[in-house]
């Protein structure tokens, strides 16, 4: 492909809202472009990496028997409502011109249980379903390039087993399929367990790509024994030193102190030693207390999945009309609604709110001042111990490239999704979901490679060409030359003949990182060579001609 022909608007200054690595790269190489808010375009050379993605993906999903079809992105409402899913925030929702209801689907649960309702029989059984798909999200806060985004396209394949064993086949199939998948995209991810949130489902493993930018913080241990997404990551917290023990609590004023700080200042006792209360209301609108350390952060997801129902904080009103006090004086003694409190709080005595404004209580102990049942709900906190080794836990920012979910029967049972077994009697299909998003993988890859002046080389798996040849003024037969005989030998070559200075054409074969630069340049007419680079690590070789096809072969095949 002649540069002359292609369309590449790079851009020599960085977009001023990209905070992101792969933001600013991606967008000033001229491989995507922001339409409005979180909805972008893939111009031609970020689409040739996205579609190489997205190959990478079929063939592999290809060699595990996932077969290929495709969903629309329209659906209706109805199979949403039968799910319980048509209140999501982010869904998007539309009418036709009837005045009918219709969602653009974010994911595809609900359309391929409509069409696994075809399977009858257990004699079908197991299949495997994929497809890939523009999904779109009412994404209230897009940012990061195609980090957080409106429309996206994604693989989700989909597995209908007759039961628990046949689905842990299939999701473990689909796992391995996932970390081939990464190591041929030539990225650097770890599978982690994680919430599986609006998903539902018993289990999902999270492949998180530490980066500079994203919207997950991978979890790990020192000692390389334990790997989770920071949503459903476990930590010890340190030990409290606690102030003597009493026999009963004890009343005392805290007038001012209003935050945890203030108030372990206030006592003169360590912060771990306090408790925090936070009422919170269920789906059936009762008010229950999540109870942490006060050093601690409720993890609100851990708190949905202990209760086994969405929550929401509850509101200042709430709070007054249920304790009769003010937010920051109020604790689980004589509360008579539920209480979910954290491991941490189950053993020693710690200061609670008196549940009356402007007082606290000191001492107060579980099993004797209160009752309560425990689940870990604080968010995990870098240097914490290892669950499993008690080493330190150390936290990476990272972007989710992938998710797989047991979905268990959570959509055949409402979707009517039903097979015969053989004793003639109905039982709901077991389904997994398995998402993967192309885009992401390309985000990934700019923020694990890339250096001070662009995109240190794609992984030559993804890379939108092979080679670069770059050709300098006065020399564009010898460069044609070259760039055809790289093309009869098999390569996809991205040939420079633009009528630009050789400063500006350096500079975007930098930015846009096609994995080996050729130079041809005026030494080329003296000696038959030319300047041969490889991108990643910018190592320099002089090469003849006649040895260039070959030598790139030893670099990209």
């Amino acid at each position: 492909m002649r540069a002359s022909k292609l369309f590449i608007p790079t851009l020599r200054e960085d977009p001023g809202d990209a905070e992101a690595v792969s933001h600013r790269l991606l967008v000033r190489g001229g491989f995507i472009r922001q339409v409005s808010a979180g909805l972008w375009s893939y111009l031609p050379l970020g689409w040739r990496v996205h579609e190489n993605a997205v190959q990478i993906v079929r063939e592999e999903q290809n060699a595990i028997g996932a077969q290929e079809m495709f969903m629309p992105v329209v659906t209706p409402a109805e199979l949403w409502q039968q799910t319980g899913r048509y209140g999501i925030p982010e869904l998007w929702k539309i009418e036709d011109r009837m005045g009918r209801p219709f969602v653009l689907a974010l994911t595809h649960e609900e359309t391929v249980s409509f069409h696994a309702r075809e399977i009858r029989s257990y004699r079908e059984l197991p299949q495997m379903l994929y497809h890939f798909q523009t999904k779109v999200r009412d994404e209230a806060r897009p940012r990061g390039g195609l980090l957080r985004v409106r429309e996206f396209v994604m693989k989700d394949a989909y597995s209908f087993d007759r039961d628990e064993e046949g689905l842990e086949r299939s999701f473990r199939l689909q796992e391995q399929a996932y970390h081939k998948i990464f190591d041929r995209c030539g990225l650097e991810v770890v599978a982690v367990e994680a919430e599986s949130g609006m998903m539902g489902g018993s289990e999902s493993i999270d492949f998180l790509a530490p980066s500079g930018s994203g919207e997950n913080t991978l979890v790990t241990c020192e000692n390389g024994d334990y790997a989770a997404d920071l949503e459903i990551a476990r930590g010890v917290p340190r030990a409290p030193e606690f102030p003597a023990s009493l026999e009963q609590p004890e009343e005392v004023e805290t007038p001012g102190a209003t935050t945890i700080e203030g108030l372990a200042e206030f006592l003169g006792i360590d912060a771990a030693a306090t408790s925090k209360a936070m009422p919170m209301v269920n789906g059936d609108g009762t008010l229950m207390l999540a109870l942490v350390r006060g050093d601690d952060r409720l993890d609100e997801a851990k708190l949905a999945a202990g209760l086994g129902s969405a929550v929401r904080p509850a509101t200042e009103d709430e709070i007054r009309a249920t304790f009769n006090a003010d937010p920051g004086s109020i604790g689980p003694v004589g509360f008579a609604g539920e209480i979910l409190a954290d491991e941490a709080l189950r053993d020693g005595q710690f200061v609670a709110g008196a549940n009356r404004t402007g007082w606290h209580l000191r001492g107060v102990e579980h099993g004797r001042d209160f009752e309560a049942r425990f689940a870990d709900i604080r968010q995990a906190r870098e240097g914490d111990a290892c669950p499993k080794c008690g080493g330190r836990l150390r936290f990476q920012t990272a972007i989710e490239v992938g998710h797989i979910f047991k979905l268990d029967t959570d959509y055949s049972e409402p979707l009517g999704a039903r097979f015969l077994d053989e004793d003639g009697q109905e039982k709901p299909i077991v389904m997994g979901s398995y998402g993967i998003g192309p885009g992401r993988i390309l985000a990934a890859a700019v923020e694990q490679n890339h250096d001070e002046v662009g995109i240190a080389a794609w992984p030559v798996s993804l890379a939108p060409y092979d080679v670069h040849v770059v050709v300098l003024p006065g020399l564009e037969e010898q460069g044609e030359e070259l760039g055809q005989a790289l093309e009869g030998a098999g390569f996809d070559v991205l040939l420079d003949d633009r009528d630009q200075r050789a400063g500006e054409k350096f500079a975007d074969a930098d930015l846009i990182g096609v994995p080996v630069r050729i130079t041809v340049g005026k030494k080329t007419l003296e000696d038959g060579s030319v300047d041969l680079l490889v991108r990643a690590g910018r190592a320099e070789e002089r090469i003849e001609v006649a040895q260039v096809a070959g030598r790139v072969k030893e670099l990209v095949r």
